[in-house]
Order: structure tokens, then sequence, then C-alpha cells
């Protein structure tokens, strides 16, 4: 069957699931790869990639594509799935025998929900499903096929979930996808060198972080591994292939889990002679980091989530303060860049925690941040803490009609409003102190590229910094006719 891997179109500015670990749009323009869809594509000649959003392909364009394909593969996510559906229904309409298969966590938590949307979607495949569609696409019967959900005789059929891929080697290169059927130059995010590729040396992550999607509903807690051997050809044969490459992200889970692993493979990519970047967490010992700085790391994305102790007890983040304050400062000496990731309204957040976690950031002063709203994902521990404590606001949407986050969770005295101003303050507090300032000002006095990039990036964070204030002026104003209404009604 000819295949047709997409990744829809959907908000502006957008990229979907099916790369994003946190699927909502960002301050800036960013896109990932596509990287779970490459993987089965890479194992049919005959299929195509279409990565819509950073290519600029519009609904209608994707649309058209239907008729050209026999099974089309789409993967979804949870704040962009009703536009999903959408068209999907629409390339159903123009090829009726074109088969229609969703991917994607939320399929995996919800698969009587996301099968009952709309009847355009025949069936779904639950967390991997790399060999799942290579062998449906060559002839296997649904029935054989683990982890598929499907119709049959009126109603679902649920076949029970197979193990996890254990040979990783056994895969295809993405990169050689990415070569075939993307622009690699379209991909952009703002703290990678530009052009860049990434790809995966490992799937899965074994800690145990309450929030996290992945791990929880797609990729799993179990650790797999590629070898160092084929990760290294993998690197050779990209950096052959793509001119101008600037830079490699390695976009595990966590890239340096285990010390042993982390310096046996930096051994070897050290003579490559070439920039990279990855995953990592604040466990990593110094002598690991040194190791890395020598093979070419640049670059490394953390997740420090809060400043407050007793919340990183509750996510379960495995990790300490001091070990945070230990780590950026090793990195720091050693010469490393550090992107750092926060998230405000997560289990025990109050106005002092949030305080904290700026205050705690500010100390930190890695040369960027982002900083998220805490979401409940289905499949997640942190969604059922949410629930069982009558903390999910349900016909509040997580997104804006552009697909930026708003919270679904408050908490006793920390409204919607006062989380998403906390976004801004923490931005405002973070970047306009000098230090901070200077380090954004000597990138465009010395770079015209650099330049162009930071411009383009102040505007699009202005334009979403005046509609955060909007939404919390209007919430606030709601806030004010409801207490103004209660107080009418009980005569006070």
């Amino acid at each position: 069957m000819r295949t047709l891997f997409l990744n829809p179109p959907s908000f502006e500015g957008f990229d979907g699931g099916a790369s994003s670990r946190w699927p909502a749009t960002r301050e800036i323009e960013s896109y990932w790869y596509p990287v779970w869809l490459c993987y089965p594509a890479g194992l049919l000649p005959d299929s195509k990639v279409v990565d819509a959003p950073p290519h600029k392909i519009s609904i209608e364009a994707t649309v058209a594509m239907a008729k050209d394909f026999e099974l089309l593969v789409l993967f979804t996510s949870t704040p962009g799935f009703h536009v999903d559906v959408k068209i999907a229904e629409m390339m159903k309409d123009v090829n009726p025998k074109m088969q229609v298969c969703f991917v994607g966590p939320p399929v995996t938590v919800e698969p009587e929900k996301t099968m009952m949307a709309s009847k355009a979607i025949d069936f779904i495949v639950r967390r991997e499903f790399d060999y799942q569609i290579v062998n449906y696409a060559k002839g296997t019967p649904l029935a054989e096929l683990p982890g598929v959900s499907y119709r049959k005789d009126g109603g679902l059929m649920h076949n029970p979930e197979g193990g996890y891929i254990e040979n990783l080697d056994e895969l295809p290169w993405v990169s050689k996808v990415y070569k075939r059927d993307l622009d690699f130059k379209r991909y952009n995010v703002p703290f990678l060198l530009h052009p860049f590729i990434s790809f995966y040396t490992s799937r899965g992550c074994p800690a145990m972080c309450t929030f996290c999607l992945w791990p929880q509903t797609h990729s799993g807690h179990r650790w797999r591994l590629r070898s160092v051997n084929d990760i290294v050809k993998e690197v050779e044969w990209s950096l052959s292939n793509f001119t101008g490459l600037k830079e490699i992200f390695f976009d595990d889970d966590t890239f340096n889990y285990k010390k042993d692993r982390t310096i046996e493979l930096c051994k070897e990519l050290k003579k490559l002679n070439f920039t990279w970047s990855c995953t990592s967490r604040v466990t990593t010992d110094r002598e690991t980091l040194a190791a890395m700085k020598d093979a070419g790391c640049r670059l490394m994305i953390v997740g420090y989530e809060s400043g407050a102790p007793e919340i990183l007890k509750n996510i379960k983040k495995g990790a300490t303060i001091d070990m945070a304050e230990r780590y950026t400062r090793n990195a720091h000496e050693l010469g490393l860049t550090v992107h750092a990731d926060f998230i405000v309204g997560l289990p025990g957040e109050t106005r002092q925690t949030i305080q904290q976690t700026i205050d705690f950031a500010k100390k930190l002063d890695c040369e960027t941040i982002q900083v998220s709203i805490a979401h409940p994902y289905p499949g997640t521990e942190f969604y059922d803490y949410a629930q069982k404590n009558n903390l999910i606001q349900l016909n509040a949407s997580m997104t804006d009609e552009l697909g930026h986050q708003l919270p679904t969770v408050v908490y006793p005295g920390l409204d919607r409003a006062e989380l998403v101003d906390s976004v801004e303050r923490f931005y405002g507090e973070y970047y306009f102190r000098p230090k901070a300032a200077w380090r954004v000002v000597k990138k465009a006095l010395f770079s015209t590229d650099e330049r162009r990039r930071l411009i383009k990036e102040a505007r699009e964070y202005l334009a979403l910094r005046r509609k955060r204030k909007k939404f919390v002026r209007d919430q606030n104003a709601l806030t004010k006719e409801a207490a103004a209404a209660a107080s009418s009604a009980t005569g006070d």
C-alpha cells in the first residue's frame, strides 16, 4: 500500500505531536523533526513523509494528497486532535478507499474515544507503531497486529499490546528519510544552531516524572539503546549528506542517563569532530560532562522544572536543588551551554513557590530558558492526581485559538489568570536583568544572521506577550463579575 505519513497542519507555528514532548505553540516559532513517523517510512520505500507545519503546507494542499495514497498514518496530539479528525475526514472524502490510521499518545490512552471520534478513522496503533504499520502496508490483517484497535461487526476490537522494539539497530536511519522527503533548512529551534537535524540514540526513559507525556504514553520507561557503531555511522552519513549542517541534536528522552554508555559513545563521537547538542538530567556528573564537551557537545536541554524542593518531590523528579546547582556550575565551568526548562503549575504550586522558582532560575543563570504551563495530559500520573483532587477545569481549553498554552489545572488561591501572568513575569524578571540582556545584545552585535533571527523572535514574543496580558485582564474581569453576581445574589 502506498503510504502517507502525515504530521498535519494545525495552529500557525504548531508542530504537532510528532516530535514535541510538550505539544503547544511556542513563544517563538519552532519546529522539531517528525522522528517517529520517519522510522516506519524508512522501511517502506514507496512511502512519503509530509511534515506540513514547517513546510507551510495548507490544509487544502494536504487534503488533495489523499488521491495519491492507499494508507494514511496521521500522528495526532491532544491539542490538535479535533483539527486532525477534520483533516482525516476531508481526505477520506477525496479518497474513500484510503485506509486511515491514527498514532500518537492520545490514541494509546483513549483508544475507544479516538475511534468513536470519527468513522474516518479505520484503525489506530497504540504506543510504538513502526512494524505494525509496515506489516499492514505489506498485507498483514489487522487482527494479527499487536497494539491495534479497529472496527469489526459494528464494534471495536482491541488487540493485546506487543513488546517494545528491543533491537533499535534494526530500524532505518531517519536521516535518510529527512534527505528523501524533508527540507532540513525549514527546521528551527531558537537555541539550536541553524540548520540542524535531530534523531534518537535510544528509546524510553527510566525516570518517573509524573507530568512527562512520552514515557507514560508512548515510548515507555524501558530504556533501549542503539549500538555506538550504528549511531556513529548515522552521524557520519549525515555530516556528508546535509550541506551546511551546523549541528546534530540527540533528541532522546534523556541522552546521558547512564555514565558508562555516554562516555563510550563520546569517545567515538570525538573522532568525527562535529558540533552536537542533547537532552540531559541534572544527575549527570562532572566527568561525564567533561567527556561530552571534549567530544563536541555544545548545548544541553535540561528540565529543572521547579526551584521548590517539595514540588520536585511531588513530581518524582529524582533530583534535588543541590544537584541542579552543582550540575549547572560544572557545565558552565566546562564551557557548556544550558537551555533550562521550567514549569509553573505543577502539584503543590503557590505564589511563593513560583517566585522561588524564578529566583532559582536567576541564580542558575543559564543561557536561555523556556517556561511552560503545567498540562495534565491524559495517561500521565499528573492527570490522575489532578482528577482525583478536582483540580482540572474540564471545560477549559488547554490552548488559545492559536495553540498557545492555557492552564487547565488551578490550585486554591492560584487561578488561570495568575498562572498565565506568572509565565510573563518569569520571562521578564529573567531576561531583563543586565547580565541576561547583554548576552542577547552581544549576539546581535556580532552576527548579522543572529540579528535578523533575534528581531523576528522579539516580534513573535511581544505579540504573544500582548495576547497573554489580554487573557489575564479578561480573566480578572470575569472573576470580578462572578464575585459581584454572587454578592448580589446573597444580598451582601
